[in-house]
């Protein structure tokens, strides 16, 4: 049994194909239909965005469809080209070799090798938290950057000017103002007529292939009145026949230059992918595998790597519609890769005729919900602190670069993550009238507080990077309670553990108290932490008094201790 369920852990697929029914086929097979059918003009719309020829998004949608619908666990995720990697693809090989050129071609086909080597090793050894470096907010500026990146990359496409190749919005702009003198009306025409035509189809109906609509419209069109001779931009000859076995040779020397872009790819392709396969999960009320998922990932490209195609991943709105089209299992993925299979065996030479405006158009429309303004409003609102982080990170990728921007991105979040740790929160308690309920008295204004008693909570583990605010702290708060001060309680609660930092922290403490005639009880400290102090000896001079389950336990024990010396009359407890 043990077996049986280890295997099917790692191939998904030998799960879901024993209750495969009918009606999970009607859906994958409409949902297959639509997808496909979706992906083949936009395979090729990728493939010209990542600098290679239209048939290698294509070759991409094929292979690496078919694996993912083995090994992923999302039944939903609809695997491909997407705009993301394929800027990413562009930006990073494009530095190395000449865009749309031999070496070029082999180095984003070696690319896709790494990025799948690198996900599988990912999964395997269960890395997945590697991701987290890369935050929300990160990850937003960084995707709305790529946004202006990649729809400015198509305005020579739509308008038929001949500029330079820039990752420089900026530039793109500039160079773009210089010629519009130049633009090609009827490029320019098919270019805003297509995009108009995808946005109002879509608005109509979501699933509708809006896209293969402008295809087919664009190709009739420049064949019928001959605009590839009026200067109208076209494909041109795209090979027939299914992308045949390759071993792309990978020496030290490519992989060292191409690994920073295999890093990036790797784990921006993940956090696309993994987001949105939990969103469609979460609402199809199951659960995906992260690690698994790397897996899939990095499977589906390695795969693909063999087979000629480029990095890959799960793509935002294919996803969408795969799920609004009825796709139950990863059968719906298989269903996509045999039409675009029979698309290249049968179909290229119909797309001798189309203009690269149209593809260009699909582009722009495909990424303007990149663009996260949503996003940026609602952090002015709530976090002021993570809208600098997307802030910098957009700014970041529009005027140094793709790589850079994220690069500063994830130093930026690792930088938020130290600070926030060396600084966590931590609050002073007081008792809700007379109950054995203690909280924070900056949000309970019911919240009393004793003069001769200091209930302090630390919300963290204490360890090295945040022993200095610890102590600062709670020193702050036993000066504020001046000569009168007796007892000091601290709410362990929330501390998880305590390094050998915070444990000097905490004899620290002790003796320090100990000189003003101060006693220290432990309220709620967990077993690990009570270990840990006690073979630390810190406890050596403690009573085992000095530790209770909670707060009012602490103070009434105390109160009790001293009753003759003060006066105090038992404190009522509600039970």
């Amino acid at each position: 049994m043990n077996s049986k369920s280890s295997i099917t852990k790692y191939i998904p697929i030998l799960d879901w194909l024993k209750s495969y029914s009918g009606d999970d086929a009607k859906g994958d097979i409409n949902a297959g239909i639509t997808v496909g059918i979706m992906l083949i003009p936009q395979g090729m719309a990728y493939a010209m965005l990542a600098g290679l020829p239209p048939i290698y998004g294509l070759y991409a949608s094929i292979v690496p469809l078919i694996l993912y619908a083995i090994f992923g666990t999302s039944r939903q995720l609809a695997v491909g080209p997407v705009a993301m990697v394929s800027l990413l693809v562009l930006a990073g090989v494009g530095e190395l070799a000449e865009v749309g050129s031999p070496r070029f071609i082999q180095l984003a086909i070696m690319a896709a090798m790494g990025v799948g080597v690198f996900q599988l090793l990912m999964g395997l050894f269960r890395m997945g938290f590697l991701v987290n470096f890369l935050s929300h907010p990160v990850l937003s500026g960084f995707t709305s950057a790529a946004a202006l990146i990649i729809g400015g990359s198509q305005v020579k496409s739509i308008l038929g000017i001949d500029i330079p190749r820039t990752n420089y919005v900026h530039e793109i702009v500039i160079n773009t103002i210089q010629k519009i003198s130049e633009i090609e009306p009827f490029t320019a025409l098919i270019g805003f007529g297509s995009i108009a035509t995808i946005i109002l189809l879509r608005k109509w109906k979501k699933t509708f292939p809006s896209a293969l609509v402008v295809v087919g419209l664009g190709t009739i069109v420049t064949y019928v009145f001959g605009l590839h001779e009026l200067g109208v931009a076209i494909v041109g000859q795209v090979p027939e026949g299914l992308p045949s076995f390759e071993l792309t040779s990978m020496s030290w020397a490519d992989f060292k230059v191409i690994f920073p872009t295999i890093l990036v790819i790797s784990l921006v392709g993940y956090m696309e992918s993994i987001a949105v396969a939990k969103a469609i999960a979460n609402k199809r009320g199951y659960k995906v595998d992260p690690n698994q998922e790397l897996i899939g990932l990095g499977v589906a490209n390695i795969g693909g790597a063999l087979f000629q195609a480029y990095p890959t991943t799960g793509g935002f709105s294919r996803t969408a519609v795969n799920d609004q089209a009825g796709a139950s299992t990863g059968m719906a993925s298989i269903i996509s890769a045999v039409i675009i299979a029979l698309t290249v065996l049968f179909l290229t030479p119909l797309f001798y005729y189309l203009p690269k405006a149209v593809l260009g158009s699909i582009i722009i429309v495909a990424v303007a919900g990149l663009f996260d303004s949503h996003e940026m409003k609602h952090l002015w609102k709530t976090d002021k602190k993570d809208l600098s982080m997307l802030l910098v990170t957009f700014i970041a990728t529009l005027s140094l670069g793709i790589e850079e921007g994220i690069g500063i991105g994830v130093v930026l979040s690792l930088v938020m993550v130290i600070y926030n740790s060396t600084k966590p929160h931590s609050t002073e308690l007081g008792r809700l009238g007379e109950t054995k309920n203690f909280r924070n008295i900056n949000r309970y204004d019911k919240a009393k507080t004793e003069k001769e008693i200091l209930v302090y909570r630390f919300d963290s583990e204490l360890y090295f990077a945040n022993v200095e605010h610890f102590r600062s702290t709670i020193d702050e708060l036993i000066a504020k309670k001046g000569e009168a001060l007796e007892l000091v309680v601290l709410d362990a609660s929330a501390m998880n553990s305590v390094d050998s930092t915070g444990v000097h922290a905490l004899e620290e403490l002790i003796k320090d108290l100990e000189k003003e005639d101060i006693e220290l009880y432990f309220a709620g400290a967990i077993g690990p932490v009570r270990d840990k102090l006690k073979i630390s000896g810190i406890t050596d001079g403690l009573s085992i008094e000095n530790f209770y389950f909670d707060v009012a336990d602490a103070i009434d024990a105390w109160k009790k201790g001293h009753e003759k010396d003060h006066d105090y009359s038992p404190v009522q407890t509600n039970v």
